[in-house]
């Protein structure tokens, strides 16, 4: 069994910095822990083997951090969270003649045509704009694809329709060479970008922020800094939706927001 100690991590932290700019001080220290010992099984190194190649430049610093961030979605994910958002978030959301949707750390971008279909079947579509971000390469180009397995579709239709679903899912994608492929349609309102949470700042003013299932793996520290750039892109009265297993406790924002539900983590900006 590999053994990484605490010690050896933050000296890998400081190369990657070193290598790439990229900063890892920020992430909680198990989660880095089983993803570094994942990369070093995966590609049969050792620690000293990875920290020469680090010092060595090249593209070992990209791949690794492609590796060590969190990629997991899949569509209308907690369904009861989408079933919320299109009965109380949406209709205030009416209001506006124009609508800018933040989904920080979008992985393969899963969230994103979900709440691309949202919009559609709201009747909103039209005015929205979808900024989707992620640090990650290589999973923001299966996003700007739109391609996804037959395999995972079952579940993604089977989240649609637990969310309240107006139609079924297979309106809004095609098959082809036994993939999934999601609709022009549906794809043609979404930005796929890179941006880094704990690094990078505000880039726009917006009405709905999704930042779900990203900050647990931050530290309380990080949190911090990242509940400020979220507060300063939301627009007044605009929403910040969190995953269900984060808070807005310890923030150091809880006064500047109201909560529309405490059990999925959705709050309105009111300050």
């Amino acid at each position: 069994m590999l053994i990484l100690n605490y010690p050896s991590l933050e000296t890998l932290i400081t190369k990657i910095k070193e290598a790439s700019g990229f900063d890892f001080s920020g992430y909680t220290r198990p989660s880095l822990m089983r993803r570094t010992e994942s990369y070093l099984l995966k590609h049969g190194m050792k620690l000293d083997e990875l920290l020469v190649h680090l010092d060595q430049g090249g593209s070992v610093a990209y791949d690794l951090i492609q590796d060590m961030t969190v990629n997991y979605s899949e569509m209308f994910r907690d369904p009861d969270f989408f079933d919320l958002l299109k009965s109380e978030v949406c209709t205030y959301l009416e209001s506006y003649a124009e609508l800018r949707i933040w989904v920080a750390g979008c992985a393969s971008g899963e969230e994103a045509y979900s709440l691309s279909i949202l919009m559609a079947e709201a009747g909103l579509l039209g005015r929205t704009v979808i900024y989707a971000t992620d640090l990650n390469q290589k999973v923001l180009k299966t996003a700007r694809e739109g391609v996804y397995s037959r395999t995972a579709i079952r579940s993604f239709s089977e989240n649609y329709l637990k969310a309240g679903g107006s139609t079924s899912l297979s309106d809004y994608y095609y098959f082809s060479y036994g993939k999934v492929i999601m609709n022009p349609e549906i794809r043609k309102n979404i930005v796929f970008s890179i941006h880094d949470l704990t690094g990078d700042g505000v880039f726009n003013e917006f009405q709905l922020i999704c930042c779900r299932n990203v900050m647990i793996y931050f530290t309380l520290e990080q949190r911090r800094e990242v509940f400020k750039t979220l507060y300063n892109s939301l627009g007044m009265l605009g929403f910040l939706c969190l995953g269900k297993r984060e808070t807005l406790r310890y923030s150091g924002f809880e006064d500047h927001f109201r909560i529309v539900s405490i059990h999925l983590n959705i709050y309105q900006k009111i300050r």
